[in-house]
This record gives C-alpha cells, structure tokens and sequence, in this order.
C-alpha cells in the first residue's frame, strides 16, 4: 500500500490543512483526505502543487509499504 506523509510534514513545519488549501489552492477536502489518509488516489497536479509547497520529493510525500497480509 502507499502511505501519505502529509501529516508528517505539515507536523514538522508547524503548517495546517487551511494553510495548505490558501497557498495552494487545492481542495480542502483532497488535502483533508491525504492528510488522514482517506484517498485512493491523486492527481499529478496536486502531487506536484505539494512537493512544490513543502519543498520534498515525491519519495518524502508517498512510500510504499508492504501489506501485513503478503
């Protein structure tokens, strides 16, 4: 599975989700549901709008993990 580290990063540059939705427009509800881990999926242009804003790649945002069930 893929985890989401928008929690993380938000966490450590002391940012919130409204902060997040004001600098780069994208939708409370997309950024809620990275930040809680909620979504299936993400639009490259919301992938890029946020490794622009938090300064990371791609790899700090999104890590594949190994499911417990393999």
């Amino acid at each position: 599975m893929i985890k989401c580290h928008l929690s993380t990063l938000l966490g450590a540059r002391k940012l919130k989700i409204s902060d997040v939705v004001r600098d780069t427009g994208i939708n409370r509800s997309t950024v809620n549901r990275l930040f809680h881990e909620t979504n299936n999926r993400i639009d490259f242009d919301t992938l890029e709008k946020l490794c622009v804003y938090l300064e990371c790649s791609v790899g700090e945002l999104l890590e594949l993990v190994s499911d417990d069930n393999d």
